[in-house]
């Protein structure tokens, strides 16, 4: 990609404010920012996907030398399975033989797993280190690295221990997507689709109309795409940054769907953003099912995952189990599951009450077999 300088977002939460960068070939000039960002500090943890370490990090860990930064390295084994207790120990060990203390602060560089699992450390070593997320997946761009969740998985059921911290600065370099592997790069579209279905339809519209650029990765549409998504994403942090009146949970937009998937499969055998477009399909069929939507909506929605490679159904997931798991998620409430489900594009609501045989026969249809 070529150099695009950068725009600025700002995720506005009173003391803990913090801006979003999003252009390409960005991060040398961004690292100039840091000693202003983080008055005091003097050493710099970086946390970085092991297939990063080569690319990034050396490059990084020069920028800190020349800066008078004393910075350490902590390479992180790509995967879901790295949102463990297990790595997270291990960053704090690290941290702990590296000296650390209230002045250093975290450095996150990689995807989703990566920005979770140290900003769950940042959140918990001496209780609490200031981080900057530098994420370079674009599912990470458009969602886990803004909002401050962090967390680890357990065995059963995912993202259900972890805190609230926001980092000090987002930094977005699209360059980072040029070495995606199309898989990868596909799977985050699912998270900018469910920003168009959940809050903006006109945006929706935009996606219809660019998604073969979306797909080719032109530079252009991405940037956009991505700050759309992250503007969408600060509006509803900024609104309910830690989840009390309902409304983040909107964020999780066939989420309830995708969790069960990503646990029954076997974390592993899809995506994040793979299991996000099944869950959205699912969402969305159950509220045509329910009479909130017709079927034209879900014809839209499946129609444009499509288009931009993303997968709707598949087979041999139980369903009876996957609803199971469902009962672990973080929306249940008394083992009732609530599910976040489209009135028309653009607008989603929160129901529960639904019969579990409807769940279960709809998941039969669309992920069993």
């Amino acid at each position: 990609m070529s150099k695009l300088d950068p725009v600025f977002l700002e995720v506005a939460l009173q003391e803990r404010s913090y801006q979003i960068a999003i252009g390409s070939h960005i991060l040398a000039e961004l690292f100039s920012r840091v000693e202003r960002l983080l008055p005091g500090c003097r050493h710099l943890v970086m946390v970085v996907d092991e297939h990063l370490v080569g690319a990034i990090a050396h490059s990084m860990t020069d920028w800190c030398t020349a800066a008078g930064f004393r910075a350490s390295v902590v390479a992180i084994p790509s995967g879901e399975s790295s949102k463990s207790i297990g790595q997270l120990e291990r960053i704090w060990s690290h941290l702990l033989e590296d000296r650390a203390d209230r002045k250093s602060a975290l450095v996150a560089i990689g995807g989703g797993v990566v920005g979770d699992l140290a900003g769950f450390a940042a959140a918990t070593f001496v209780r609490g280190i200031p981080m900057i997320q530098i994420p370079t997946t674009l599912l990470a761009m458009v969602d886990s690295s803004v909002g401050g969740k962090t967390g680890i998985n357990l065995p059963s059921a995912k993202n259900m221990v972890g805190a609230f911290w926001q980092p000090r600065e987002v930094w977005i370099d699209l360059e980072h997507l040029d070495s995606l592997p199309v898989r990868e790069y596909v799977s985050g579209l699912a998270e900018v689709v469910k920003y168009g279905m959940i809050l903006d339809a006109k945006f929706f519209d935009w996606l219809e109309t660019h998604a073969e650029a979306l797909r080719s990765r032109d530079l252009e549409a991405v940037q956009e795409a991505v700050r759309a998504s992250c503007q969408m994403k600060a509006s509803v942090v900024e609104q309910d940054e830690r989840e009390t009146t309902g409304l983040r949970a909107i964020l999780n937009y066939g989420h309830t769907f995708a969790h069960a998937i990503e646990a029954e499969a076997g974390y592993g055998r899809w995506l994040h953003g793979e299991a996000v477009s099944l869950g959205m399909h699912c969402a969305a069929t159950l509220a045509a099912g329910l009479g909130m939507i017709d079927a034209g909506v879900v014809q839209r929605q499946s129609r444009l995952l499509d288009s931009l490679g993303l997968p709707v159904i598949t087979q041999g997931l139980d369903p009876g189990r996957l609803y199971v798991r469902m009962q672990s998620d973080k929306k249940t409430e008394h083992g009732e599951v609530h599910f976040i489900l489209p009135d028309r594009i653009g607008h989603v609501k929160s129901v529960h009450g639904i019969d579990r045989r409807v769940v279960i026969d709809l998941m039969a249809s669309l992920l069993g077999g």
